[in-house]
């Protein structure tokens, strides 16, 4: 009984604070109220007597308490509509919640709490020690996916947790308790040292998140987009919805739909004029780069529209040409939007070729602010309706924004921006190339500023424009207050920028191959123009990531050390040092870690097989660490044996070792056997003459002083000999198996 309390105690504290970390606030008596429910069944004597009390705590009381339901013949079907709606509200509510706000997902969550403290302690009860640790595993880690933070700590926790749960529950009592402590102490100890490694700071394994819990068929609907920026709350309802299916290559690209060049009032807006002529490749006067007219740079693309309700052609960034004929009149702009007469419909498709390269950090950090004569003229510099600040490097550029906000006929309206332009001069100011200013800010977003994705930001007090409240004072904001306000920031230090609007890449399908996009990946994100690569695209919102370059720390295959050796060099940002931590570029310069988007594509980029190899040989790493711990604790305990040279001891330590084989060797040994009794179990079981082992044995533990001490010798040579036999005997798995087996270390059934 003590021993089931103990056990079930410590998982229910490690389970409850792992869920409740998900709320905002919570009650601990309610919380404390379902873990003693959860506690309750354990204690209660018979396995039909224990179940019985766990449904009645499980249906009649707990699941009323956390719903607040009374119990009548409705109970049940309110219990899993409400169970139901909470559970799938974690796939569209940010972590952590307000429980007041979302009643259901609080609900869910006791439940979760009771359901895995009630699985731990039945198991606990019946001495399930796998079924116990299994129990703990599950309910603490889950959480643990779905909000970082203490990782370390509550991964150590909770390998504690296992090993207690293990050593505690055997129905036989372990013996060799303190070889059992120091090798579990080398196994935490070294799974404490390996996690906080940088090397582990991968996605997840398993990448549940994206799983569907929408089971039911629906049916079929239509999804349509605003894609001007509104900054309102964004809500997602219902079954996430395939709106596009995308035949391309395996690189993760964006879905660009439109781009936003108009800002008025901090609201981003379209500005085009289609024309039913395409003029291939397409581009603005003095945009079009080289590299676009280079078919190497090229990615053709088949779209099939599934759900989409909208007059814009889908494409990859950066459009060169389209084929569809078959949509309808369509009219085309140079800045590669494709709009047709009439909203497609489910079924069609079309074909796009998209010029799409991918610069290294050190050829966007050369490449000069020269800029053509469009962009001279104004167009993707304006802040507000005819506002231009000065192009980066612009010797008065500093001087042009004072007067500007103090002394123009524009000051009025742009008063209230300031506080943006300081940030942005704060961050990267001291940038001495157009690409060191935008990845600068792009990180700052990202990992430096304490941003947070919400869909439902703080709404900013009277008189504050949005992205200034968002940038100034709340940190939390969703796509389009991200983009907007580094694309702004950008147009302030004079670099030309927009934010684009699409979906990022989905879900890569290999058996089609295709990309399966649903309504959950709509995005937004910046676009900057760089001379000799034209527009390529930045995403400053954090936890989303899927470009392909290595440029862009959105990318899963962004070159941390080339990226900030850029910025530390001649092209990058002055005083760089002062801001490397602020930007996640301090200490060893690795990526900090960011919180995972429920909606982030679940492929990789273009070096999605190096990355999987890296990943092959992080496990085969890890394996070979964990059987390196499991050695080093067996010669351990082995070794330590033999620190004597009484010749009684030497016998006792030669008997445990060869025991130890037999165990490790899968053979039953009786606690109690007797040094003949395992010289005849080795003949029986392997057919080695373990003879003089025995004698010898019997010898030094029972003789004369003088006889033991020359037995005691003979005993260590005859069982190096009668081991070198055995692994003759012996197949190699059998031997590997041996070698890592955890048996001898007091884990025997």
């Amino acid at each position: 009984m003590g021993r089931t309390l103990a056990v079930s105690a410590f998982a229910a504290t490690l389970i409850a604070w792992n869920w409740l970390r998900l709320e905002e606030s919570t009650s601990s008596a309610q919380a404390a109220l379902v873990v003693a429910l959860a506690l309750a069944p354990s204690i209660v004597p018979g396995t039909r007597r224990r179940a019985a009390a766990a449904a009645v705590a499980a249906f009649l009381i707990a699941a009323a308490s956390a719903f607040e339901l009374s119990v009548a013949w409705s109970f049940p079907g309110h219990l899993l509509s409400r169970f139901g709606g909470g559970y799938l509200d974690f796939y569209d509510v940010q972590v952590p919640f307000d429980p007041a706000a979302h009643p259901r997902m609080h609900g869910v969550l006791l439940i979760a709490v009771f359901a895995f403290t009630l699985w731990v302690a039945l198991a606990a009860a019946a001495r399930r020690p796998g079924l116990a640790a299994a129990g703990l595993v599950v309910g603490a880690g889950w959480p643990g996916t779905l909000y970082p933070g203490h990782d370390l700590l509550r991964g150590a926790l909770l390998l504690v947790g296992v090993l207690v749960s293990i050593t505690c529950l055997r129905r036989v009592p372990i013996r060799g308790a303190g070889a059992a402590l120091a090798a579990g102490a080398l196994v935490l100890v070294a799974a404490v040292g390996a996690s906080s490694s940088p090397a582990f700071a991968k996605h997840a394994f398993l990448d549940w998140q994206h799983w569907d819990p929408y089971t039911r068929p629906a049916k079929p609907v239509n999804v349509s987009y605003v894609w001007d920026s509104s900054y309102d709350d964004l809500t997602f309802r219902g079954k996430p919805t395939t709106v596009l299916r995308i035949k391309s290559d395996s690189t993760a690209r964006y879905w660009r739909v439109t781009v936003l060049n108009a800002v008025l009032g901090g609201k981003w807006s379209e500005d085009y004029s289609p024309d039913p002529v395409q003029h291939a490749p397409f581009g603005e006067p003095g945009l079009i780069p080289k590299r676009q007219l280079d078919e190497r740079f090229w990615v053709p693309q088949t779209v099939k529209v599934e759900a989409l309700r909208d007059k814009h052609l889908v494409a990859a960034s950066t459009p060169a040409s389209y084929f569809a004929s078959s949509v309808g009149q369509v009219g085309y702009d140079a800045t590669g939007i494709a709009e047709t007469d009439e909203p497609l419909h489910r079924g069609e498709t079309y074909e796009v070729v998209s010029y799409s390269p991918s610069p290294t950090p050190e050829q966007l950090a050369r490449s000069r602010p020269v800029y053509p004569l469009l962009i001279r003229d104004g167009k993707y510099r304006e802040v507000e309706h005819h506002v231009y600040p000065e192009l980066f490097g612009a010797p008065n550029r500093r001087h042009d924004l004072d007067f500007l906000f103090s002394k123009s006929v524009y000051a009025e309206q742009l008063r209230p921006y300031r506080p943006l332009y300081v940030l942005a001069e704060r961050v990267a100011g001291g940038a001495k190339s157009p690409y060191a200013a935008a990845v600068a800010l792009e990180r700052w977003f990202r990992v430096g500023g304490g941003f947070l994705y919400d869909q439902h930001p703080p709404h900013p007090a009277p008189g504050v424009p949005p992205l200034v409240d968002f940038v100034t004072h709340t940190h939390q904001g969703y796509c389009q207050h991200f983009a907007g306000a580094m694309a702004l920031m950008l147009r302030y230090l004079g670099i030309p920028s927009r934010v684009a609007a699409g979906f990022t890449s989905g879900r890569y399908d290999r058996g089609s191959p295709e990309w399966v996009v649903s309504d959950r990946d709509a995005h937004a994100w910046v676009e900057v123009w760089f001379r000799g690569w034209g527009w390529l695209p930045f995403d400053p919102t954090p936890g989303r990531g899927g470009l392909s370059g290595q440029y862009s720390s959105s990318s899963t295959s962004f070159d941390v050390a080339a990226t900030a050796a850029v910025l530390r060099g001649a092209q990058g940002i002055r005083k760089f040092g002062g801001i490397a931590d602020q930007l996640g570029f301090g200490g060893t310069g690795r990526v900090a870690s960011e919180v995972s988007d429920l909606a982030a594509p679940s492929t990789t980029s273009s070096n999605r097989g190096s990355r999987a190899w890296g990943l092959l040989r992080l496990l085969v790493a890890v394996l070979a660490g964990l059987a390196l711990v499991v050695m080093t604790a067996k010669l351990a305990v082995r070794r330590s044996r033999y620190l004597t040279r009484d010749p009684r001891r030497l016998a006792a330590a030669c008997r445990k070792e060869l025991r130890d084989v037999l165990l490790d060797q899968q053979v039953e040994v009786p606690t109690s056997a007797t040094v003949r009794e395992l010289a005849a179990l080795v003949e029986t079981e392997f057919g080695v003459d373990a003879t003089a082992f025995g004698l010898h044995a019997d010898a030094a533990r029972f003789g004369p002083t003088g006889v033991a001490h020359e037995a005691a010798r003979a005993t260590r040579v005859d069982l190096r000999r009668l081991r070198r036999s055995l692994r003759r005997e012996l197949s190699r798995f059998e031997r590997a198996r041996g070698l890592l087996s955890l048996r001898s270390l007091g884990f025997a059934g």
